[in-house]
């Protein structure tokens, strides 16, 4: 059985979209393990925050707009499943060390601000986690972008209970803070394979020259290639489910790949891989857990896969010539901007409808 969410004013009923996000928050699992089991507990600590300041700010929200005769219906609004799979997105999103208010801000401004302050569930412009995430990163620039290096790449041991107070005082129990936590064994602050890359490549350095670095590894980036393995995993259980529909990821995949490889045809020695683009950063997440979201993105399949070509376009353009190494929360919010756009050319005829004979 497919579940699908259109844009509104079209309803759905609560079932069937409880079931969904249930469905895409089970999806998550494996990309969440394999944060897990490569950089701590920080994002699994980040999830449970953003989750219960998430449902706590829905409850909030809809107990002040609804009526009391309306009360009864509270209940099913708040575990329909979408708070809970926004609040889970941002906390796979973020930096495993930040602190825990970013977390919190992030969870409010995207169920408050993004979602709610529109009209709830189906009549948000925006993703509600990534209009979150950007929020977070404007505001917050130091605390976005401390990314901590793999854990085998650790000085220290950075165990669940020193995760807890890293997150929550900024400190290990030893004492140490999160700038010691982020220099690895060779004395060097670690960064992201997207972010170690583009710093090399305006200090002369090449990309291969660029590929031995320690946070690199043998492939594409110890740690975030998995992740990304996993993510996929876990859309391609949506595709099969037929929770998703195959239009985005694959335009967006398409259209990432071609260009990157294009730009590494030209010049090898200023630009990555495909593969490294498409293992690296929020790449599969953004494909089959962000862009499909269904309420902000295009609704026919010939404007889904301009929506997702597009957005795979934005991301290496990004990534090539922007300030920002990761670049798909942005290109996602570019292309909600332009969904209504692209769905006004690319919806199909309504039946019925003639073209006048002009004579």
């Amino acid at each position: 059985m497919a579940f699908w969410i259109a844009s509104s004013p079209h309803n759905h009923t609560q079932n069937e979209t409880s079931a969904l996000m249930r469905l895409v928050i089970y999806a998550t699992i494996p990309g969440i393990f394999a944060q897990w089991y490569f950089f701590g507990w920080g994002n699994l600590i980040h999830i449970t925050l953003a989750i219960i300041t998430a449902i706590v700010a829905e409850f909030t929200v809809l107990s002040l707009r609804d009526s009391p005769s309306q009360q009864h219906t509270i209940k099913k609004q708040i575990f329909d499943g979408s708070a809970v799979l926004t609040a889970v997105l941002i906390g796979i999103s973020l930096p495993a060390l930040a602190p825990w208010w970013i977390s919190v801000i992030g969870a409010i401004f995207a169920i408050v601000v993004v979602k709610q302050l529109y009209g709830g569930l189906g009549y948000n412009l925006f993703n509600p986690a990534m209009a979150a995430y950007v929020m977070l990163l404007i505001s917050f620039p130091l605390e976005m972008t401390s990314w901590q290096p793999p854990l085998e790449l650790m000085n220290f041991d950075l165990g669940f209970t020193n995760s807890v107070y890293v997150i929550f005082t900024g400190f290990t129990t030893e004492g140490f803070s999160l700038e010691q936590l982020r220099v690895n064994i060779d004395g060097f602050t670690m960064a992201t394979p997207l972010d170690t890359l583009k710093t090399n490549l305006t200090v002369g350095l090449t990309v291969g020259e660029s590929m031995n670095e320690p946070v690199i590894g043998e492939h594409f980036g110890i740690g975030w290639e998995w992740i990304n393995a996993a993510f996929l995993l876990g859309g391609l259980f949506l595709l099969a489910k037929k929770a998703i529909h195959w239009s985005i990821p694959f335009s967006f995949l398409a259209s990432l790949f071609l260009c990157s490889l294009i730009a590494f045809f030209i010049s090898p020695d200023s630009n990555a891989s495909t593969m490294f683009h498409w293992f690296n950063g929020a790449c599969m997440l953004g494909a089959f857990f962000i862009l499909t979201d269904p309420v902000s993105g295009a609704t026919s399949v010939k404007g889904r896969i301009v929506f997702g070509a597009l957005a795979g376009i934005l991301v290496f353009i990004i990534r090539k010539f922007g300030g920002y190494p990761d670049a798909v929360a942005f290109s996602v919010l570019l292309c909600n901007m332009a969904g209504p756009l692209i769905d006004q050319y690319t919806r199909p005829r309504t039946y019925g409808h003639q073209v006048k004979n002009k004579s």
